[in-house]
Parts: structure tokens; sequence; C-alpha cells
């Protein structure tokens, strides 16, 4: 990643509060990776929730996040989607898109979708207009859920649906899905968009072994296509993704590689995972 230009500086010096530049075309990763953070400090009344962090991703990687309570994971996520800024360093989606200049929805325009640990859909409505809301341009229900679908798109939306195991439970209220289920439907309506980079918070908890075990299966299929960072407690579950680990400790880069090679790290032990 190049340095600013002075005129970089100055430009986004002068941009009012609140200013948001419009959402650069495409993301290039033909020169680098997909997620580049770069000595990112942020701060709460004294308090130093990331401390310098750097981080980068590749396109198409899955990573895991990992890090005792308050190590900074979730303010990282809330640094790459615009909802904290940070005090000092860099944020870039790709070579050319700087998150620092634009607002939470040109990110999720740009490309990067976010899920919370708790699951957030339309319960009174079933689990196929769920995703006919996820998929439409104009987000008024009205006009959504009575728009006539063409059989592209409701093989679409099929595909989606057998992809993270509800095809069965299309056309059940989704208030009516287990907690396993309602995840993988948010999951499902966040694919709808079509994303570049996931990020995705504990989201195997209060999961059975069960859909554990498929939310792993969906998220390796996904690995390639999409990019994925996906914060999380459970070690089985990491275990299951393979690929790098990174831990995070007080704001900071602790140690990253290999999940088995983090477990024998003495600080992430001394830290994190205990004796």
């Amino acid at each position: 990643m190049s340095e600013l230009e002075p005129s970089d500086i100055a430009d986004r010096e002068s941009e009012p509060v609140g200013y948001a530049r419009p959402v650069p075309e495409g993301v290039d990763t033909s020169h680098g990776p997909i997620l580049y953070l770069e000595d990112i400090t942020v701060s709460f009344d004294g308090f130093r929730a990331l401390n310098r962090l750097t981080l980068t991703l590749d396109a198409g990687e899955l990573r895991c996040v990992i890090g005792p309570n308050g190590a900074g994971k979730t303010t990282m996520m809330d640094v790459i989607t615009g909802k904290t800024r940070p005090d000092s360093g860099r944020a870039f989606f790709g070579q050319t898109i700087d998150l620092s200049r634009l607002n939470e929805p040109q990110i999720a325009t740009a490309g990067i979708g976010r899920k919370f640990q708790k699951p957030t859909v339309f319960e009174p409505l079933n689990v196929f207009e769920n995703l006919v809301l996820a998929m439409k341009a104009d987000k008024r229900a009205r006009a959504s859920l009575h728009a006539r679908l063409g059989s592209e798109a409701r093989d679409r939306i099929a595909e989606m649906l057998a992809r993270v195991n509800l095809l069965e439970a299309a056309h059940r209220p989704a208030g009516e899905l287990s907690h396993g289920q309602k995840q993988w439907l948010e999951i499902a309506m966040l694919l709808m968009q079509e994303p570049q980079l996931l990020l995705l918070d504990e989201p195997v908890a209060g999961m059975t072994d069960h859909e554990t075990a498929k939310t792993a299966e969906l998220f390796v299929s996904l690995a390639g296509s999409h990019t994925l960072m996906v914060v999380e407690h459970d070690m089985d579950f990491v275990a299951r993704l393979g690929g790098k680990v990174t831990v995070l400790h007080e704001g900071s880069v602790l140690a990253e590689g290999p999940l088995a090679q983090v477990q024998q790290d003495e600080r992430v032990i001394e830290v994190y995972l205990g004796r």
C-alpha cells in the first residue's frame, strides 16, 4: 500500500464533518490484500480499544479472530464498517477505497457486509420473503414483496436457501425457526447483497453441535468466492474452519498463524487460552 500524498491529507482535513465521498466502483485486489489496516488506534475516554493495530486479509481468505473480552475485536469491526472512526491509522478496502472517507451505508454498498451475534430477521415474514427483501434494491416492504419475481431471481433464492440448509423451511415464518436457523437465514440475507468481505461476529453462539458443524461447512464453501473474517470463542469451531488465526490482546495483534501454532504460543496461553 503506497503512502498517502500530502494533497490527500489536505483534502481530507478540508472536508466537513460527516462528509462522505462517492463510493468508488470496484474493489481492486490485483496488487495486494482486500483489507488493509495499518496502525489503527481508537480511544474511548482515555482507554485504548485499539492500539496501533495492523492487519491484512487476502481476497478469498477465511480468517478467524480470537482473543479475550476487551481485546478490541468488536471495535476493529466497527472501524472496518464505518461505525467508529479511528483516531489515527489507515483502513483500506482493496487498493483504492479509503474506508475512513465513507459512511456505514456507503461501506456496505462498496461490498462489506457485517453480521452481529444476535440474528436480526423479519420474524412475521416467511424465509423466502426475507430473502426477497434482502435482494431487492427497493427496501420498502410493500414494493418488494408484491413485485413479480422472475425465474432467475426465484432460482437464485432457491439456490441460496439450499446452500444454508433452509430450502425445506422456505415458507415457514422466520419467527418459528430455531436460533441456529435464524443465524443461517441472516447469513443468507447478507449473501443476497453480494458482499465481497463478510464480517461475522460469533456466528455459532447458541447453536447445537449439528448446526455448528453445518455452519463450518458453509463458511468453508464460501471461502474463495468471498473473504470472511470470523470472530469466535469456540475453538472447536475455529479448528473446523482451518486457515490463519489472528489473536488480539489489548487492541493489538498478539499472535498470528495456524491454530495449532497460536495454541502453543506462551503469550496466547497466558492471556487467553489458559493451561
